[in-house]
Order: structure tokens, then C-alpha cells, then sequence
């Protein structure tokens, strides 16, 4: 019996990665699935290391690399990204491999027959290898922005291309993707770190409330004293306003 571990925060996406690792390889017993990077580092702190890990890239409180940094991790670990393919076909190694979600059942069965074929070659892993290979990741990612985002739509889960987002925006506790077919998804990032991964070319921060796409201001009205109310389409809210402190820079944008 293989015993391994589910890093995935979102709960649709852990389920079908358990279930697919089941279809894959019976041996594989998942002893615990953990959501965010702190319950993460807190469980691996005080339990013994898993024969293997499944991992997601984006976790709810940040990039999972970061538990690395907090703890030694001296066990294979296959990656789960939404990043771009072609981004991550240069990091295939013997002791990491990495799964673009949606998860594909024929892929996870590569990645699975990988470790089990290399599983004693992979029971002393040069742990400073691995980080170094995960340092290189990271900054890789780091130069290259989201394209899509996947959504949970009832049972399903959905991808969503970037360029077809009209704006990003916050309400309550939530973050929330607007279409431009008009229909709204939950997510799990905060505004601040979708301004991290996505193109700032195409993307402004107009307020708190706000992160809104160039190509879905409909309308800019400017008032006296220099305030600008923007009209996002698909939006009926008539009192959005780009922040007094950023309206300089929010025109320089629009002028790029």
C-alpha cells in the first residue's frame, strides 16, 4: 500500500483527483486531503512524510511552493497546475511531474506508472534538487500570466478563458468572475492576488471593488473635481468610480 497525501483547496477538484487515483492505481491509499498552505505545513510538521504527494500550484493563502520554505519535503511530489502546458513540459524530472487540471485520467496514470517504476530510485531524492527545481519553477510562473480560470458549476467544472472576463470583483467575503456573456462564478482568490497573476496590460484595479478588463468599459463619464464613474458592461451598478488615488494612473494606463 502506497500511502500519499491530497494538497487541493478546491473541494470538487481533490474529489476527482482522489477518485481518478483510485481508477488509476488501488494501491494508493489517500490518508488525508488539506486545503491551504498553513494546515499544509502544520500537519506535515507533526506527522511522518507520505510516500507521495499530489499538490496543487495556487492554493487559497498562496503558491504551495511556499511550504517548502517552511519545511524539509524529502517525498515525490506530482504538481496540479491550471498553468499553461508549455510552460511546465521543461520541468519534467524522475523525482516531480506536473498535471494540468482539469486533471486528464491518462496523464495521471503516466505520472503514477513514473513513480511506481522509479519509486526505489526515489527513496533518497536529493532534496536540494528538488527545491532548486521548484525555485525555477516558481520564477518561471512568476513571468507568465493566467490564461484561464476554472470555475465550479454545479457537479461540473468549467474553464474560462481570461480574454473572456469582463471584470473581477468583490463582494462580501467573496471574489467573483463576470463573463461577457453576463454570468458571475465564485472564486478562491482575493483581488490582490489576481492582480499578481494576470496580464496588467489588460487588467486595472479601479478601486477595491474592481479589477476590470480594458476591452469591457463601455463608458468613462468625468465629473467635477475630477472623478470618473466607469461603466462596465454587463454591469448595472451606475455608481462605480476609479479610486481618487489611482485616476493618474488608471489614464496612463488607458493610453498605453
Amino acid at each position: 500500500m502506497i500511502e500519499a497525501l491530497i494538497i487541493e483547496d478546491e473541494k470538487l477538484a481533490a474529489e476527482h483527483l482522489q477518485k481518478f487515483i483510485e481508477k488509476c492505481d488501488a494501491d494508493i491509499k489517500i490518508i488525508i486531503v488539506l486545503d491551504s498552505i498553513k494546515a499544509s505545513v502544520k500537519w506535515l510538521k507533526n506527522n511522518q512524510l507520505p510516500e507521495l504527494i499530489f499538490m496543487d500550484v495556487q492554493l487559497s493563502d498562496g503558491l504551495s511552493f511556499e511550504i517548502f520554505n517552511r519545511i524539509e519535503i524529502d517525498c515525490p511530489v506530482i504538481f496540479t497546475t491550471a498553468y499553461e502546458e508549455y510552460t511546465l513540459k521543461a520541468f519534467k524530472v524522475n523525482s516531480v511531474d506536473y498535471l494540468l487540471k482539469p486533471v486528464n485520467l491518462n496523464d495521471l496514470q503516466y505520472a503514477i506508472n513514473q513513480y511506481i517504476s522509479q519509486k526505489d530510485k526515489l527513496k533518497q531524492p536529493d532534496n536540494n534538487d528538488l527545491k532548486f527545481k521548484v525555485d525555477k519553477l516558481l520564477k518561471n510562473l512568476s513571468q507568465n500570466y493566467k490564461t484561464r480560470f476554472f470555475v465550479n458549476v454545479g457537479t461540473h467544472i468549467r474553464s474560462i478563458e481570461v480574454g473572456n472576463i469582463d471584470c473581477f470583483y468583490s463582494m462580501g467575503k467573496g471574489t467573483f468572475i463576470l463573463t461577457n456573456e453576463g454570468k458571475s462564478y465564485d472564486i478562491n482568490y482575493s483581488l490582490e492576488q489576481l492582480e499578481a497573476l494576470i496580464d496588467s496590460e489588460l487588467f486595472f484595479r479601479i478601486n477595491r471593488q474592481y479589477l476590470v478588463n480594458i476591452n469591457a468599459i463601455g463608458d468613462i463619464i468625468t465629473y467635477s473635481a475630477g472623478k470618473l464613474r466607469i461603466k462596465i458592461k454587463n454591469v448595472n451598478d451606475s455608481e462605480i468610480f476609479v479610486s481618487r488615488s489611482r485616476i493618474k494612473e488608471f489614464k496612463l494606463w488607458l493610453d498605453k
